[in-house]
């Protein structure tokens, strides 16, 4: 049975304290004349009508005297508790929400269009957000208590979910729940302003041309949203494996293995990393792998596979800068138990690596490219970073929008040839810099 329902929209108001205590009693009343389990078999819009018609007639037959509008938000409470997430069910139905944030009973937060803002509902009590998590990680078949206070998990529907509960939140039981992105297409981030049509050009080159590409930017820049994008260029027929910790790419190509991390059980074994699957898949005949969001020893690998015969292979970096990029797979690399030089990680960077992806979160909240840096270093020299094109933002106006304009430059020759022996062509808004002067090239110091 689904964790969701389809509802109707939440109220502006939210639900007085006096009514909400009526919640877990009359949950208790429905679920005593019903048994949920006998209506696994109807619709969830059917399943619903039916348990409001008949806590309708319990609250008429023994309820307290109520107006119609607290009847109604009464029997509805009610049913998505015995249904759903309770007052949560609302915000997961709203398409605008891409993450909600309870801070305890009393305190809810969702973002919209990349901003936070509060929102007028709550829950009756801390027993009852309580219950809430605890459906939601049992559903996995995970627990949270006292001894296990902190839970990653993820709804059957996509969502991915953070539980911690005191005595670590201080401030009472926390739950974040991050939104299954939606599967936007290049051209629809293009009306988006994330890109523009000429980076679209250059990035469907460089991923038919099997470049290896990374994407960076910091939490919630949009990396995942991009990099389903990117994926969708990868040519139909091609053997795709994706490793994710929790999945969220949505490839439309036949050809597609989705493989997820598992934690370990309520035992503490059974654990699957993201490494140990990023192995696995070099065992599957992989065309392209693509990988979620690299974070630890398995970015060796990673790297491995991208300079020994997958060219053409995904991944996401958490990093502010192209630069920084660079660095952070250099430093997860060595957390592998392979003990290896800085240098030597830095060669198979090189070796790896063809174009790094930067975005950015603006203050109002939009999502853009910030840069297309392509690598023109090779071998052992020192990470060399040439822009093939960047966002220049102009200051916030009066409106607080931020707005600016992309800026095109010429791709080292390096790509350029790499571009011409797979039968691609460099867009006419960048060409072929022949000269250095001709790149804006910038070093990145090895730490």
């Amino acid at each position: 049975m689904s964790l969701r329902a389809r509802i109707a929209a939440p109220e502006p108001a939210a639900e007085s304290r006096e009514s909400g205590h009526l919640v877990p009693v009359y949950r208790a009343k429905l679920l005593e004349e019903i048994d949920l389990a006998e209506m696994s078999a109807l619709s969830p819009a059917d399943r619903r009508t039916r348990l409001e018609r008949v806590l309708g007639h319990i609250i008429s037959r023994e309820g307290p005297v109520l107006s119609t509008a607290e009847r109604d938000r009464l029997i509805r409470r009610v049913v998505d508790e015995a249904l759903g997430l309770g007052v949560l069910e609302p915000l997961l139905e709203d398409p605008t929400v891409t993450e909600i944030m309870v801070n305890g009973p009393d305190q809810i937060f969702v973002e919209r269009a990349g901003r936070v803002e509060p929102v007028p509902v709550r829950f009756a009590s801390d027993e009852q957000l309580m219950q809430t998590i605890e459906r939601i990680v049992s559903a996995v078949n995970r627990r949270v208590d006292e001894s296990n206070p902190m839970v990653d998990a993820r709804l059957p529907s996509g969502e991915r979910v953070n539980v911690i509960i005191p005595p670590l939140a201080l401030n009472g039981a926390t739950l974040t729940i991050r939104r299954f992105p939606r599967a936007y297409t290049l051209p629809e981030l293009v009306g988006l302003g994330t890109l523009d049509d000429r980076m679209v050009l250059l990035l469907a080159a460089l991923v038919r041309a099997r470049c290896n590409v990374v994407v960076s930017g910091p939490t919630g820049s949009g990396k995942t949203t991009l990099l389903n994008a990117l994926s969708g260029l990868i040519p139909e027929g091609e053997r795709i494996i994706t490793v994710e910790d929790a999945a969220e790419l949505q490839l439309q190509q036949t050809h597609v293995i989705r493989l997820e991390a598992r934690p370990p059980n309520v035992e503490g074994k059974g654990r699957i990393t993201i490494r140990d699957l990023v192995r696995n898949s070099l065992r599957m005949r992989p065309d392209r792998i693509v990988v979620g969001e690299v974070r630890g020893g398995e970015t060796l690998d990673m790297l491995q596979a991208m300079s020994t015969g997958h060219d053409g292979s995904l991944a996401t970096v958490h990093a502010n800068s192209a630069e920084d990029a660079l660095m952070r797979l250099q430093t997860l690399a060595s957390m592998s138990e392979v003990k290896i030089p800085y240098e030597a990680l830095r060669d198979q960077i090189n070796s790896a690596v063809d174009c790094v992806v930067q975005l950015v979160r603006h203050a109002d909240g939009a999502r853009r490219v910030a840069e297309i840096a392509l690598l023109d270093s090779s071998g052992r020299e020192d990470f060399r970073l040439a822009t093939a094109c960047r966002f220049d933002a102009r200051p916030m106006d009066a409106d607080r929008v931020v707005r600016g304009e992309f800026r095109c430059f010429p791709v080292p020759e390096r790509i350029g040839e790499r571009l011409r022996l797979a039968n691609e062509s460099v867009p006419p808004a960048f060409g072929v810099a022949v000269l250095p002067d001709q790149l804006l090239v910038r070093a990145a110091r090895v730490r």
